[in-house]
């Protein structure tokens, strides 16, 4: 009979080995970690909810993302990737240059919105995504400036697979609300007036305290 010997065991691969799987392990600890907040947060939000609360705002299931790739561009035509807006609450409006009385309603109530938060504002950014060719009108430039806001120029294809309309309603009929990871999950109802926008306001203010445990001001 022929003994073959058996190959001798390489201790050094084994341990490679094991090390790489706890590596791995520790790297997943870590990260369920850092999500847990964020996790907890939208089910405290989306499920466990008070019995009678009811959103005026419409939630969107599922998120949509922020798409990925599509530059935007400043008003004085500066590039910007549109994801670099991630990292803070948006509250964001689309309409064209021009921006007609729809438009200058939602601007006013971006920014009363805004201001209407409080220590929390600075959680969220509101954002103009302009889109068309359209020059922004002069006279509105000085309250943009002054209430902080984001204008970005960007064509409105880049936005399909993100922000929707209600049926029968133009892209810019809506304000938007975007999460820190820049998840669109909120729609607030077209031709947002002042009655509504109190009622938007609630519920921001429920988003701001449902995300307190891991939403900081300002993008990391």
């Amino acid at each position: 009979m022929t003994v073959h010997s058996l190959p001798a065991l390489d201790t050094g691969d084994v341990l490679s080995q094991q090390r790489t799987r706890v590596g791995r392990w520790k790297m997943l600890a870590v990260l369920l970690v850092c999500a847990a907040p964020v996790i907890a947060s939208y089910f405290t939000y989306y499920v466990i909810r008070p019995e009678g609360r009811r959103n005026f705002g419409e939630l969107i299931e599922p998120q949509r993302a922020m798409p990925a790739g599509v530059a935007a561009t400043t008003t004085d035509g500066q590039p910007l990737p549109l994801d670099k807006l991630r990292g803070q609450w948006l509250l964001v409006s689309v309409a064209g240059g021009a921006c007609d009385a729809t438009c200058e309603n939602h601007l006013y109530l971006q920014r009363q919105l805004r201001e209407s938060l409080g220590k929390n504002k600075d959680r969220l950014d509101w954002v103009w995504l302009v889109n068309d060719a359209t020059p922004v009108r002069e006279a509105l430039r000085p309250g943009l400036a002054h209430g902080q806001a984001t204008v970005l120029r960007i064509e409105t294809a880049s936005l399909a697979s993100w922000l929707a309309p209600a049926a029968g309603q133009p892209l810019s009929a809506h304000l938007y609300v975007v999460d820190p990871m820049g998840h669109w999950m909120m729609r607030f109802p077209a031709n947002l007036d002042r009655e509504g926008a109190a009622k938007a306001k609630r519920d921001l203010e429920r988003l701001m305290r449902a995300s307190a445990s891991w939403d900081q001001a300002g993008r990391p």
